[in-house]
């Protein structure tokens, strides 16, 4: 019943998302005119991005970044709560961004939007984290069902994506969300909501080797779409000014698609374009008159929007827009099939499918960027009405994925997360261990000593303690060193050495420390090298408590049976 009302609510925000995206580009584009004579299109990207920036800095106080990536953080480290304000900002942003001609999409935004709505939703309904997890995985295949009309595309994205490594019984629910949004979406919007397309030509076997090199071709724009990502990340947040990086980066978005017209917003239009033989009018976007009727000049105009397209999409997430890679994936892979087959066909007296070649390229390059194979498969599939093109999907985005994979071996959305040790797919046992909070295991009953007091002090500590570890701190609280009643058993009963030795003489240094703020792998890995059975816990120098293996190991086994149960 739940998964029905998230599924429903989802699919509305999907429809209102995108008609709110339409009336803003309507609204800007009445006074544009064929022969493009308003440069203000140009700055519609920069007004719109340093707009979202102000927006969520000032009023909502967060940051924008890869939605789906904190979603993913969400589940891993903060229970599955999402706070109640990302039910609708990201819908804002996302609009302003987008509408605004932003060079991202809105599956990202409406995703956090959904997975929203599902984890407040369980809140309210006091659900455990089990159980909320699987509602944000009913918000997020409502909103692709409702904004793609692609219910099972929906189902797999949330469960190849989003709930990672959830058991079977978790499918019925999130058929169900995906199902009602889908419904939604077709009363409210007919048919086409975003993206369909209804096939022209059949497959022809003959060309599976043109499909196997598309393919690898996928898979290595995959790579140079991850990595600039990064590289363009790094770069321009080093601008530490908020304002200052959206202008910087709405500026140089400017510049793009001032060269590169079809870079501007989504970049759906432009795979409609061309899957639809109609590329010659993308000649009327652009300031400059280029003769589009000699394809060389075409094919370095189009290579020039696959290699900026990337770099235009980072610009505008990381300088502070709103939204996500979904659809830059699709765009990017559409360009890219239709540029092969245009380049096949113009070198070789056989003649492929530009348009079948264009939709089979959108799904290497999502199954490569997303990391998600199935997802991209279905996705095609479904805006296509049928199954026509499933082998030459299934072939190409299993070569994209097998090539990314060897260069990069986790998505986008995953990679930092993965390498800060915040989220640890596939692995059970990490999931576990990564979910038990170190601060929560630190135990703080043990009686501390003076370095400068003497044994017979100690002795004193041992009769009141319950524990055989003694650290030993001095008056700035800096731990300086630790004793155990094993260091003192042979000398305690001794009345002159009670009243003689100091503590500073005979206690140790600790094997190692860790701080209050590592990750519990790192913990973990701390204990094994050291092969100590407990461990200070310093921070900023002071002394805090000690953690030690057995308190994680009774924290995990609960865990465990709480899962098992569960």
């Amino acid at each position: 019943m739940l998964s029905v009302v998230i599924g429903v609510i989802a699919g509305v925000a999907a429809v209102t998302l995108k008609e709110a995206v339409h009336l803003i580009q309507h609204f800007l584009m009445q006074g544009a005119h064929a022969e493009v004579n308003n440069y203000l299109i140009y700055f519609y990207p920069l007004i719109g991005i340093v707009a979202t920036v102000l927006i969520t800095r000032y009023y909502w106080k967060e940051k924008q970044g890869h939605g789906i990536t904190d979603i993913l953080y969400t589940i891993s480290q903060k229970s599955s709560i999402i706070q109640g304000a990302k039910m609708y900002s990201r819908m804002i942003t996302s609009a302003i961004t987008v509408g605004f001609g932003g060079s991202v999409g809105l599956e990202a935004p409406i995703v956090v939007t959904g997975s929203a709505i599902g984890s407040n939703v369980a809140r309210i309904m006091h659900l455990d984290y089990k159980n909320r997890t699987i509602l944000i995985g009913c918000g997020a295949a409502g909103a692709i069902a409702g904004i793609f009309n692609s219910p099972i595309a929906g189902v797999i994205f949330s469960s190849e994506v989003i709930l990672v490594g959830l058991g079977f019984a978790s499918f019925i629910p999130l058929l169900i969300a995906a199902v009602s949004g889908s419904l939604v979406s077709m009363f409210l919007h007919g048919d086409d909501i975003l993206f369909s397309y209804v096939l022209k030509d059949p497959f022809v076997a003959a060309n599976t080797p043109y499909y196997i090199l598309l393919g690898v071709l996928c898979g290595l724009i995959s790579v140079y779409f991850t990595r600039f990502t990064y590289y363009v990340d790094e770069k321009i947040t080093k601008i530490k000014n908020y304002i200052v990086r959206g202008v910087v980066g709405g500026l140089l978005l400017a510049i793009i698609i001032f060269f590169f017209p079809p870079i501007y917003g989504e970049g759906y239009d432009t795979i409609k374009l061309l899957l639809n033989s109609n590329e010659s009018e993308m000649a009327f976007q652009s300031i400059f008159k280029f003769n589009y009727s000699n394809p060389l000049v075409f094919l370095a105009f189009m290579v020039g929007v696959i290699f900026l397209k990337p770099i235009a999409s980072s610009l505008t997430i990381e300088s502070g827009g709103s939204g996500g890679i979904f659809a830059p994936s699709l765009f990017l892979g559409g360009v890219v099939g239709f540029v092969f087959a245009f380049t096949v066909n113009y070198i070789s007296p056989e003649s492929i499918s530009l348009s079948n070649f264009t939709l089979v390229g959108m799904c290497g390059v999502m199954s490569g960027v997303l990391h998600a194979p199935l997802t991209a498969i279905f996705l095609i599939a479904e805006i296509t009405g049928g199954y026509t093109l499933f082998i030459p999907l299934m072939l190409v985005s299993a070569i994209s994925f097998s090539t990314i994979s060897y260069f990069e071996k986790y998505s986008i959305y995953t990679k930092r997360l993965i390498e800060r040790g915040e989220y640890v797919p596939h692995d059970k046992d990490k999931q576990l261990l990564s979910g038990i909070k170190l601060r929560k295991v630190i135990e703080k009953d043990l009686i501390t000593v003076k370095p400068y007091e003497k044994l017979s002090d100690l002795v004193n500590a041992v009769r009141m303690s319950k524990r055989n570890i003694f650290p030993v701190v001095d008056d700035d609280g800096q731990l300086v060193g630790i004793i155990t009643l094993d260091d003192i058993r042979d000398i305690m009963f001794d009345e002159e050495a009670r009243n003689e030795i100091l503590i500073s003489s005979i206690m140790n240094d600790p094997p190692a420390s860790i701080s209050s703020k590592d990750r519990m792998q790192s913990v973990m890995n701390t204990f094994e090298i050291s092969g100590a059975w407990n461990l200070p816990v310093i921070d900023e120098g002071k002394y805090i408590g000690f953690v030690s293996k057995s308190r994680i190991f009774n924290t995990y086994r609960t865990k465990l049976k709480k899962d098992r149960a569960e």
